[in-house]
């Protein structure tokens, strides 16, 4: 005859019943592999009666004891020190990431990212620069590349194809790539934790990467000016223009990575200035370089003169500083790459040129 199970045997079992399901539940089977970790036994469980402390004791126990793969390197953008310092052992060493960046559109941030970048390149730095303006591509065409993308910013960041696939290297120079924005997706593909994969790698590769921001804070230039540890906001000098700037002034300030951090230095920010018109300055017409410097509190990093060249080497796929010092636009983005890299160059293409007795009467 069998024994009559009282309710406190009831409770008993199903107490054990109820642990039993726990540890096999929370605690993964390859946490057993024979490692010098101690196993979790039911007495040791038993100890605690309170279910709840039971369930937190286990998760604790799985965290601290399950498997850590101490050989992969963690994909994620090293801290700004690591810039900021050089190689000082505790962060390591990485490129730096340089959004060019406007708060108004049509300001020539697409033909100076292709400049500054390929200018980089041509003083030796390995240049990398990214298309951010998902939708709208247009970088491929400044730097004659549209027949050549393949793979694109979007695919690499689906996993549809390795970043080594997406990168074009330019023709005038090896050491400068071009990873192409998609023109198929819509912004929402950008997240803070893709974008910080990519450029993981990329920094890890080149020594500068160049971010070709879309205008506004939207998505778009959210995510390029997050990881920056310099930003160049271009400008012309109209007083939109440099309304819009100075927002985007304030929001790199608060909202990038550098600035959540707090214990690194904050982004380096500096001016560009484009389609300056000394002429028209003169005559009241256009804001000049101080006005837009005590309106935006910035240095001012180039000047930019107004130029029929820009127009024809967009059309041509070719970036301006490729026409070399003859040309104004491409002489003022080349002083531009050298201030930016730390050597005294004084502005030039800002001051009216004398008109002629000729053609101040016959034009």
């Amino acid at each position: 005859m069998m024994p009559t199970m009282t309710m406190a045997g009831l409770c008993c079992r199903r107490n054990h019943t109820v642990q039993k399901l726990l540890l096999r539940s929370l605690v993964p089977s390859n946490s057993f592999d024979g490692s010098s970790s101690p196993p979790i036994t039911l007495p040791r469980l038993a100890s605690l009666n309170n279910a709840g402390k039971n369930k937190l004791f286990l998760r604790s126990l799985v965290t601290s004891t399950g498997p850590k793969s101490s050989n992969s390197p963690p994909l994620v953008l090293s801290h700004p020190a690591s810039v900021d310092n050089g190689n000082d052992g505790k962060y390591g060493s990485r490129g730096r990431v340089v959004c060019v960046t406007s708060g108004k559109g049509g300001v020539g941030k697409t033909t100076s990212a292709a400049s500054f970048a390929l200018g980089m390149a041509l003083q030796g730095r390995k240049t990398c620069v990214v298309d951010f303006d998902i939708g709208l591509r247009n970088l491929d065409i400044h730097l004659g590349m549209e027949r050549r993308v393949i793979f694109d910013f979007v695919n690499v960041l689906l996993g549809e194809c390795k970043l080594n696939q997406a990168l074009i290297k330019d023709k005038r120079s090896d050491q400068l790539s071009m990873l192409a924005a998609s023109q198929t997706r819509d912004k929402d593909s950008l997240t803070v934790e893709g974008v910080e994969k990519v450029l993981s790698e990329l920094t890890a590769s080149f020594d500068y990467v160049v971010l070709d921001s879309p205008a506004g804070i939207e998505s778009g230039a959210r995510h390029a000016m997050y990881f920056a540890d310099d930003a160049i906001i271009v400008t012309n000098p109209e007083l939109s223009s440099c309304r819009d700037a100075d927002k985007m002034i304030g929001f790199i300030s608060s909202r990038s990575r550098r600035a959540e951090l707090g214990d690194s230095m904050p982004v380096s920010q500096t001016l560009l200035i484009t389609r300056y018109d000394p002429t028209r300055v003169e005559a009241d017409e256009s804001l000049s370089i101080a006005d837009i410097e005590e309106l935006l509190g910035l240095p001012v990093v180039g000047v930019i003169p107004e130029a029929k060249s820009v127009l024809t080497c967009t059309n041509l796929g070719s970036p301006v500083i490729t026409l070399g010092e003859k040309d104004p636009a491409a002489g003022a983005y080349s002083d531009m790459v050298h201030r930016f890299l730390g050597e005294e160059k004084e502005l030039r293409f800002t001051t009216a040129e004398p008109v002629s007795f000729f053609k101040r009467y016959f034009g």
